[in-house]
């Protein structure tokens, strides 16, 4: 799944994880190929842990390593 080969993926629908994810927000993805099988994408959520959320409420993106340097930082996981 080619969503799993990006870094971050944006929050578009958090209808269903509303105390978990943010609209709007980048979250980091961490590769999990096993779930990626089942339509799931393994995301460090508001509670600074990863957890599985399927793939439909996210739009997966590739910023330059620069700006993922950065977003890390901002979230304190560099």
């Amino acid at each position: 799944m080619k969503a799993q080969a990006n870094s971050f993926a944006l929050c578009i629908d958090n209808s269903d994880y509303r105390a978990s994810l943010i609209l709007g927000k980048a979250y980091r993805i961490l590769p999990d190929p096993a779930a990626a099988t089942d339509d799931l994408v393994r995301v460090v959520d508001e509670c600074g842990e990863d957890y599985l959320y399927h793939k439909e409420p996210f739009c997966f993106v590739d910023f330059p390593s620069g700006v993922e340097e950065k977003i890390l930082a901002l979230q304190g996981a560099a």
